[in-house]
């Protein structure tokens, strides 16, 4: 019997009637996606760039969200040819590609995501997990309803031609990461800057104005909320490695005495 893939994360959004909420997994490990993946959250970013991932560990982590109603999405360490045919191949059906500034790029890495003669994906769906090897009927046929791409936007440059890339046929949604966007201003470790959000909503405009879903980054809750009403459809509001570094300092402060010799709480 031939198999069914879950809704693709453009579908999702599409569904949704509020902001969806989502968290980081940087650690590489199955153990902790499982975890994130079963505390309820509306989807998962699996992390390339910035992480200790490879395609063994994404592949891993996959299986391991996969039992759970949390939305999975892989970002790549970069619009490269290779790299997102191979996390396609994974079985990874929503994919983030980071800084992208130009329509033009955003073009070049929607050709990535699509078979031939739309795109310039390889064609190896007998030997990979996207189709299932094959149990997937019609995947050659249908791959734009298997998979949806977001591509980030983190610069100044970015923000200018923020609704030319929205509008680039083939890109799903849009998402703004204020970390980098800083640095590209000058203003690098100040994502709450007012100049910043400044610009991430003006962002927010241009990508509206096409028609797209626009997703952030916002660790602080208040920026998060800020941003859900400005518009933001998905947005990221912590990570594994965060949560595990801020809550094994809180059990340090609470029990390891102070420098100035004072104990600490107990409880």
């Amino acid at each position: 019997m031939p198999l069914r893939l879950t809704p693709t994360f453009r579908d999702r959004l599409t569904a949704a009637d509020r902001t969806l909420y989502g968290g980081w997994i940087c650690s590489g490990s199955p153990v902790v996606a499982e975890i994130m993946a079963g505390a309820g959250l509306d989807w998962l970013l699996i992390d390339m760039e910035h992480a200790p991932n490879g395609l063994e560990s994404v592949l891993a982590q996959l299986y391991a969200v996969s039992g759970y109603p949390s939305a999975p999405m892989v970002r790549v360490p970069e619009g490269e040819t290779v790299i997102v045919k191979q996390v396609l191949d994974l079985g990874a059906q929503n994919i983030l590609v980071p800084m992208i500034s130009t329509p033009e790029q955003a073009a070049d890495v929607a050709a990535m995501t699509r078979y031939p003669p739309v795109g310039r994906r390889g064609v190896g769906s007998a030997l990979a997990r996207s189709a299932r090897w094959n149990r997937v009927e019609g995947y050659l046929r249908d791959d734009a309803e298997h998979v949806s791409l977001f591509v980030q936007i983190e610069t100044a440059q970015g923000v200018e031609n923020a609704r030319a890339i929205a509008e680039t046929p083939g890109v799903d949604g849009v998402f703004v990461g204020p970390s980098d966007l800083a640095a590209s201003m000058g203003l690098i470790g100040q994502q709450t800057h007012p100049d910043v959000v400044a610009d991430v909503k003006r962002a927010f405009e241009g990508i509206a104005a096409a028609g797209k879903p626009v997703g952030v980054n916002a660790f602080d809750p208040a920026a998060a909320r800020e941003y859900a009403a400005a518009g933001a459809r998905f947005i990221l509001v912590g990570a594994d490695v965060a949560l595990l570094a801020r809550g094994s300092e809180q059990l340090a402060q609470t029990f390891i005495p102070s420098t100035d010799g004072s104990p600490g709480a107990s409880y």
